[in-house]
């Protein structure tokens, strides 16, 4: 199968209704950055004018250069008996800046009676008069069919009466929803078909749910009977079961169909896409999953590691550095070279002796073991390197640190924190008052080097992340601290574990710091060359 599709990524707006999971509107910022830069077609961010969040990230990405990637905007068809000029929602998103507007509308019986509570006329004139309205503002308008394979199987020429009206409105986009996740991949594949059948001139898409774990197949046989834009999320996020996995079907499309979807040289970047997403919205990366997992091109012991050393094919369906991942094996000594050297010239450092690199890699496994992870702790993994190297220089040097937390009567909570460090010989202390411990030391560590640090007054911490790492043993866990900084121009993150959720803080903040002193220093200096 030849030709190409768009994707069009709906992480921040359907993937964000996962139970427990909320970004930040700079995490959202950073996931929409990686999009883009990863080749996705679409970045659905949402409904403009639902929240002051949602205001806040659609105001940030009107200032945002994101290159060929299109914004598009979510919202509902006008509501029943109000024209869409005089629907306030219907204005906010014909007003926003997004170039794209996707707007959802119902497409079955159950809904029009039990949720819209309108006629079959009515639902279609809803349909039609929103696609124009905001065709007539000069919108991409992509129209989502909700439910409409459920509509599809109930009553089949009313659901193409409501793609009919989007088309004729001037939609550019149809694109049948599997909202409940109910269908199977051969139904998928027949209704698709009728439908490119019933509209040959339609370009139509799709978007699924995992309800019953047929999210990725539904798209791939959707694909595979004309559908040229492919709905999802990354790692699958999304309410109930999750929406259809876009870290699976885009490498299947580009490897086992032919079919284009992101840049080819891009799909290599998958893996850490895939855990960058993970590990900033404060979840776990699934280790087991497609392409991605850590442990998807996993061999251990006998037959099938004789069979990889032998041949890779023998057991690994496509070689794991084409997405970006690495294969684990007893046996291979050279796995994750290529990984470690490609980092360090993305820092700007030298690292061409075979055996820098393999202590580098031992030190790197050995802290990953720890429960240390470098996917989204750039800062950390710099450090490691030209620790390994030898040209590592502190910027500081520790002496000790102090926190004390007091919980007064009235109920209020004081946290105080000292530091003692040397600075070019001297002896500096710093203390002072936060909201918490880390707060805290931040504080006290400013107020110690602030004078002779200029660079510390630009560098500000914008996230804090804690996880527990074997929550088996209860309050004695290992902890893993993720602190993300900027210096308002770039960010960066760094990772400190312990058992001690003060010390993983500790170790995260210094490297955080550390690391941002250089960075802003140069960008000073070259700035002023």
């Amino acid at each position: 199968m030849t030709g190409g599709v768009l994707v069009y990524d709906t992480t921040l707006r359907d993937g964000m209704q996962r139970e427990g999971l909320s970004l930040s509107v700079g995490e959202q910022m950073s996931i929409a950055r990686r999009l883009a830069e990863f080749g996705v077609h679409y970045i659905e961010a949402g409904f403009p004018a639902s929240n002051p969040k949602y205001g806040e990230l659609f105001d940030r990405l009107d200032r945002e250069d994101l290159g060929d990637a299109r914004v598009a905007a979510f919202g509902m068809t006008r509501r029943r008996g109000v024209a869409p000029e005089d629907d306030p929602a219907m204005r906010g998103l014909a007003e926003c800046f997004a170039p794209v507007i996707t707007i959802v509308g119902k497409t079955w019986d159950l809904h029009l009676e039990k949720v819209t509570r309108v006629d079959r006329a009515e639902n279609l004139a809803m349909i039609s008069e929103s696609v124009a309205f905001l065709v007539r503002h000069e919108k991409e308008v992509i129209y989502d069919a909700e439910h409409f394979f459920d509509a599809y199987r109930a009553h089949p020429d009313y659901a193409l009466e409501c793609l009919r009206a989007a088309e004729a409105a001037g939609a550019r986009w149809l694109t049948p929803c599997d909202t409940n996740g109910a269908t199977l991949p051969a139904e998928v594949s027949r209704i698709v078909g009728e439908v490119r059948e019933a509209l040959p001139g339609a370009q139509l898409g799709i978007h699924t749910h995992d309800d019953s774990g047929c999210g990725v197949a539904n798209t791939l046989a959707a694909v595979e009977q004309g559908a040229r834009m492919v709905q999802g999320t990354i790692n699958g996020y999304g309410e109930r079961c999750g929406n259809a996995n876009l870290v699976s079907i885009l490498p299947t499309l580009q490897l086992k169909m032919g079919v284009e979807s992101i840049p080819p040289e891009k799909l290599s970047e998958l893996t850490r896409l895939s855990h960058f997403v993970a590990e900033t919205a404060n979840l776990r990366p699934d280790e087991w999953a497609p392409y991605v997992g850590r442990n998807a091109f996993a061999h251990k012991g006998g037959m099938h590691v004789a069979g990889m050393l032998a041949d890779k094919r023998t057991f690994e369906h496509v070689d794991p550095e084409i997405v970006g991942n690495e294969r684990t094996m007893v046996a291979s000594e050279l796995s994750g070279r290529s990984t470690i050297v490609a980092k360090a010239e993305e820092f700007g450092l030298v690292v061409d002796d075979p055996e820098v690199v393999g202590r580098i890699l031992a030190r790197l496994k050995e802290l990953e073991h720890r429960g240390y992870h470098f996917e989204v702790a750039d800062a950390s993994l710099r450090l490691l390197m030209e620790r390994e190297l030898g040209i590592y220089t502190p910027l500081f040097t520790i002496e000790s640190y102090r926190v004390i937390s007091e919980r007064r009567a009235d109920g209020t909570v004081e946290t105080e924190a000292t530091v003692k460090l040397s600075y070019d010989g001297e002896r500096v202390v710093g203390t002072a008052e936060g909201n918490g411990p880390v707060h805290a030391l931040d504080l006290a560590l400013r107020r110690a080097l602030g004078d002779r640090i200029p660079e510390l007054t630009l560098i500000e911490l914008v996230n804090f992340k804690v996880r527990i790492l074997d929550d088996g043993h209860g309050a004695a866990s290992a902890t893993r601290v993720i602190i993300d900084s900027s210096n308002g121009v770039e960010s960066w993150g760094a990772i400190g574990v312990s058992e001690n959720v003060i010390e993983a803080s500790w170790e995260a903040l210094i490297e955080s710091i550390e690391h941002g002193v250089r960075r802003t220093a140069s960008a000073r200096q070259a700035s002023s060359a």
